[in-house]
C-alpha cells in the first residue's frame, strides 16, 4: 500500500509533462494546418528541369 504514495505523485507529474507538451505543441503551430498534408500526398512535383537518362 506504500507504493500508491509514489505512483500517485508520479502520474500526476506524467500527466502535467503530457499536457505541456500538447499545449506546446498547440502554441508552436504543429496543428494549424491538418488538411494540406493529406492532400499535398496526392500530387507529384512536376519538375519539368528534370532530363531522362
Amino acid at each position: 500500500m506504500d507504493i500508491i504514495y509514489i505512483l500517485i505523485p508520479l502520474s500526476i507529474l506524467l500527466i502535467a509533462i503530457a499536457v505541456t507538451v500538447l499545449f506546446w505543441a498547440i502554441k508552436s503551430g504543429q496543428f494549424d494546418d491538418m488538411d494540406s498534408p493529406s492532400h499535398r500526398i496526392l500530387f507529384d512535383d512536376d519538375n519539368d528541369n528534370d532530363v531522362p537518362k
